[in-house]
């Protein structure tokens, strides 16, 4: 997930300074930021590559330093701290709070609208790659292929509310301040140790239901996300390019669950039927700019089925994909 490719080494090669990761302590900041460094050492120059996190994941901050990557621990709501954080030109923006946001909704609010406000307002002169989500659009038709970007967003919930709410603020900064961005809207990024192919494949696996009522998903390695997230950096603008970025099928989780109950010779166990709408992202656009990603959807589905065979590590971060009411 951390290997560049040759577009990724001369999109790093082509950026003006160093480049820093805020909320690196995520599922998929560690490999974007060693993906960054490796990077930048096939690319034969010396930018630093920076990561900001409360580091909660015990050995992470130390992880990343073995890595080549500079560590800085930082509570980005604490204001006095924010301010000392370093000046860089290339800032990718991935912190954010999605599960327990329903009971905590003001903390939502703070860390998915309030603190872009305050990173777009300090980092006005950076060009600034942000994580979205394909959550800010409603529920579409499962033929229609999924949403585009010129489509009407309406987002369910406040967690998908509060994420428009990070768009807003980071268009509104970059109308005033000229700042260059890029909104990146993902549905969904998996590896090996969480994501939609993993909750259906452990359950499959020990029996346990697979729920059908969201009966379609998009689907990404991780891998080839962070590419695409550092290649964006060339396309930044202002006002903000806005893309979706995902696979290009439309997945049946029918088909998933039936697939993995093939692979581990079990009888999957499945509940509810497929509603004729579903949260889609038609990642076109993304695909004619950057290409379409390596990895297959069979081989994520057949290194996932090895992994849950051997009993590999998981984050136990449930994707929570069936939820239609926008309630995480």
């Amino acid at each position: 997930m951390s290997r560049p490719t040759s577009e990724v080494v001369q999109a790093v090669a082509e950026m003006a300074g160093n480049v820093m990761v805020l909320g690196v302590g995520g599922k998929m900041g560690p490999t974007l930021a060693k993906l960054a460094k490796r990077a930048v050492a096939e690319s034969g120059t010396d930018k630093r590559v920076i990561g900001v996190s409360r580091f909660l994941v015990p050995g992470l901050q130390a992880d990343l330093n073995q890595a080549g990557v500079e560590t800085i621990p930082c509570d980005l709501l604490n204001e006095s701290v924010l301010q000392q954080l370093p000046d860089v030109p290339n800032v990718v923006f991935m912190a954010g709070r999605k599960f327990a946001a329903t009971g905590n909704e003001p903390l939502t609010w703070a860390m998915n609208t309030y603190l872009p406000g305050r990173i777009a307002e300090k980092y006005r002169d950076s060009r600034i790659v942000v994580f979205s989500t394909g959550n800010v659009y409603p529920l579409t038709p499962v033929a229609h292929g999924g949403a585009v970007e010129t489509d009407a967003v309406a987002p369910i919930g406040e967690y998908a509310q509060s994420c428009l709410g990070r768009e807003r603020m980071f268009e509104h900064f970059s109308q005033r301040f000229g700042t260059r961005v890029a909104l990146i809207r993902l549905n969904y990024a998996i590896d090996l140790r969480y994501g939609i192919l993993l909750d259906i494949a452990e359950k499959v696996y020990s029996g346990r239901p697979v729920y059908l009522t969201m009966g379609n998903v998009n689907i990404i390695w991780q891998g080839d996300a962070n590419a695409i997230i550092l290649r964006a950096f060339t396309h930044c603008q202002s006002p903000p390019i806005c893309l979706n970025l995902t696979g290009p099928e439309t997945v049946s989780i029918r088909r998933l669950a039936t697939q993995f109950g093939e692979i581990f010779d079990k009888k999957p166990v499945l509940e509810g039927e497929e509603v004729k709408t579903a949260l889609l992202n038609n990642a076109s656009r993304c695909h004619q700019i950057f290409g379409y990603p390596r990895i297959s959807l069979e081989q994520m589905v057949y290194w996932v089925a090895h992994w849950v065979k051997i009993g590999g590590p998981t984050l136990r971060k449930p994707t929570k994909f069936e939820v239609r009411n926008g309630k995480f």
